[in-house]
């Protein structure tokens, strides 16, 4: 009663002070505010029942603050949003009701900050501070393959010659150039085992443009303290002992199946039953990555669904088969709890990486919502799963995996939840659709984060899809199943078989389409409120209930003008110095033909620019001697590669931008970066407008945590410098 008369009051209060011209004008914003508040209550509590999908939302917008930061907070700030975080959502239960998903929004975010500094510092581990060269201890628990397609190996529990104890990263990661016959010889060993060589190791990288991907960044959540190449065989120095006997048994399986299978169909059948790609081609990989199956290689939710969707309906008929257990047992779930043993042991033999974790917790959410007999497929589902794999990894939420599966999956249970009972169709016609509007929606809905990251689009990956993953739900999976049963008995070399039929299959089609004319389409890199504004506007559009959904579109519309408005630097300078890009009417003019291919290639990805390093360092005007310039507006641009190059540069004048990779004394008054610079600066990028020169670095002053461990880092793909 209290509050219908307060509301009463207050809502006639603007005709009692109509009455009083003159306390009007100083009452009146209070009444604005007033209102707003209102019909932010009455807008909320029309969302009843529907708010809960808003939580990780709310969460990972803490994270990305906490992320997007200058510098990095201190511990007692993040004690403070913690303990904040917290109090909010105690407070929130003796709040009104339309208080209370205000004060819970609140603490969410102070928590999503708290959680992703609590994160930083738990995996913090020292970095290399320095070029080492000497010998390299550890023991093994990754083996892969680096982007130079040479074989990669992770090693923990590191002894490095000369360093003390307490300044050994934690992990290194190191590329084994050199002979083919000892790289094939160490895609041979097992994790567990422990190794001795000798090579080359750098800090981790930082970006190679200023907004660009951090790897620095990266390597820190992973605990990789240093990165580099050998060229020198590897020896084994101690036998798997009783640790890692799973990622043994992964890889014991990996080798199997490729035995069984061989060529880029068992290395296919490895990847998808076990995580392993180390025998991929590049050709093949990249054939994939064009046509937009390259999913398909990612143990996510595809395959976790394919599985455990395959061991449900197959329990479920089985148990359906007895009278007894038709009529007596609980049919429902004991299928869902043999499905989440399947995706137990799946998420074991598969390595367990960080798309894996996730679509495991989603599945694991949604069979867990069939044994409290809940509806399986929710949005409230789906934001059980993101809260939980947010808590256990904040910095997931950055990556592209994390951001593509939540979009899939959210806009799929959308679609579907709205269609449902709206169409009626023949019963075999339903699942045709389904795989139709399912491969449809998903390609959509993952379209802006796929090409924000990868700065391409595969015009014909809906088609590649509808064609490919029928055959790896009907065959490829259901028989990777079958062939894990039949393996102890030996009996899996005709399963294996079938399998390889639907794998054929998806290769055949991912380079028949690769071969199109016109098969990708090259895009600009976005700024850095572009996806953040395309989250908003599919959220609202996909949350929130009612006609005001509608109003999603506005911040589309926003992310899609600043996209195409995107301003990319008019130079830019790698932080070794040795290589420079500057914008031309044609295109980015490199300064080099050769060194420097990672930057080079980042480079030209981000200005949606084709043709390589070659093509571009044809842009660069040709000239005598050991300078190279080129005209940037009114100023000149002079870059001088290697200490004999550095050694002609006499002076400069304000016009000049002067970039070496060799130390240069502090002369004139023009812009010089060097090596001694850019270790403080890291990439630049350097903007030109009506309003003159600015100059964007990639390092932050204070340094973030991830940035305080190593310096000069050097990423280029050349077999001669260290591979990442």
């Amino acid at each position: 009663m209290g509050r219908l008369l307060t509301l009463l009051l207050i809502s006639r209060l603007d005709l009692l002070l109509s009455l009083c011209p003159s306390v009007w004008p100083s009452v009146r914003p209070c009444l604005w505010l007033g209102g707003a508040v209102r019909w932010a209550g009455a807008a909320l509590h029309a969302q009843r029942g529907h708010l809960f999908p808003w939580a990780p939302v709310f969460l990972g917008f803490g994270i990305g603050v906490y992320f997007s930061l200058p510098l990095e907070p201190p511990v007692r700030w993040l004690l403070l949003c913690g303990g904040g975080g917290a109090g909010l959502l105690l407070a929130a239960g003796r709040l009104p009701e339309t208080a209370a998903p205000l004060a819970l929004a609140g603490g969410l975010v102070l928590l999503g900050l708290a959680l992703a500094g609590a994160r930083a510092h738990a995996v913090a581990a020292p970095q290399l501070g320095f070029r080492y060269y000497g010998p390299i201890e550890g023991r093994v628990i990754g083996i892969d393959r680096s982007a130079s397609d040479v074989p990669r190996l992770t090693l923990d529990r590191v002894v490095l010659s000369r360093v003390a104890p307490k300044r050994v990263p934690a992990r290194v990661r190191v590329s084994l150039h050199g002979d083919p016959a000892l790289q094939a010889r160490a895609l041979r060993l097992a994790p567990g085992q422990r190794v001795a060589l000798t090579g080359h190791l750098v800090p981790p990288g930082g970006p190679v443009e200023p907004g660009g991907f951090d790897f620095r960044r990266h390597a820190w959540f992973e605990r990789i303290g240093a990165v580099g190449y050998s060229r020198t065989p590897v020896v084994l120095l101690e036998p798997a002992g009783g640790s890692r006997r799973i990622d043994r048994a992964r890889m014991a399986l990996s080798r199997h199946v490729q035995a069984r299978l061989p060529g880029e169909t068992g290395a296919f059948a490895a990847a998808l039953m076990t995580g392993d790609r180390s025998a991929m081609g590049q050709g093949t990989l990249e054939a994939l990555r064009q046509t937009n199956l390259a999913h398909l290689l990612a143990i996510s939710g595809l395959h976790m669904g394919l599985l455990t969707g395959f061991v449900f309906g197959a329990v479920r008929v089985l148990l359906l088969l007895p009278r007894r257990s038709r009529h007596l047992w609980p049919g429902k779930k004991i299928a869902a709890l043999t499905a989440l043993a399947a995706a137990s042991g799946y998420l074991a033999l598969s390595g367990g990486n960080i798309a894996t974790q996730r679509a495991f917790i989603m599945v694991a959410v949604m069979l867990g919502a069939v044994l409290a007999d809940l509806r399986a497929l929710s949005l409230r589902s789906v934001a059980l799963a993101a809260l939980l794999l947010l808590c256990l990894r904040p910095e997931a939420m950055l990556g592209p995996g994390f951001q593509m599966s939540f979009a899939a999956t959210t806009a799929l249970v959308c679609v579907f939840g709205a269609l449902r009972g709206a169409m009626s169709l023949p019963r075999w016609a339903r699942p045709l659709l389904a795989m139709v509007l399912s491969s449809a929606v998903a390609s959509l809905a993952t379209a802006p984060v796929s090409m924000a990251h990868f700065n391409l689009v595969s015009r014909y990956g809906l088609l590649a899809n509808l064609l490919a993953v029928p055959a790896m739900g009907l065959l490829a999976m259901p028989m990777a199943v079958l062939s894990a049963l039949l393996l102890p008995l030996g009996l899996d070399r005709w399963s294996l078989g079938v399998m390889a039929l639907g794998l054929d299959w998806i290769l055949g089609v991912a380079r028949a389409v690769a071969e199109l004319e016109g098969t990708v389409g090259l895009v600009v890199a976005p700024g850095p409120w572009v996806l953040p504004l395309f989250a908003a506007g599919s959220l609202i559009l996909m949350l929130w209930q009612g006609a005001g959904r509608w109003s999603g579109l506005v911040p589309l519309l926003l992310a899609g003008v600043l996209w195409i408005g995107t301003e990319r630097p008019a130079m830019l300078v790698a932080e070794s110095g040795a290589l420079v890009g500057v914008m031309t009417a044609q295109g980015r003019a490199l300064s080099r033909p050769v060194g420097d291919g990672f930057t080079a290639k980042v480079w030209l990805e981000n200005d949606g620019q084709g043709g390589g390093q070659e093509v571009a360092a044809a842009l660069w005007p040709g000239g005598e001697g050991r300078l190279r310039r080129i005209t940037l507006g009114k100023l000149e641009v002079v870059h001088a590669s290697g200490s004999r190059a550095a050694s002609e540069i006499k002076g400069c004048a304000g016009a000049q931008i002067v970039v070496s990779n060799a130390p240069l004394p502090v002369f004139g008054d023009c812009m010089f970066l060097d090596p001694l610079r850019l270790k403080e600066t890291g990439a630049v990028a350097i903007f030109q407008d009506a309003a003159g020169v600015r100059m964007k670095t990639s390092k932050t002053e204070p340094p973030r945590l991830w940035e305080r461990g190593g310096s000069d880092p050097d990423r280029s793909e050349r077999p001669t410098t260290p591979d990442q």
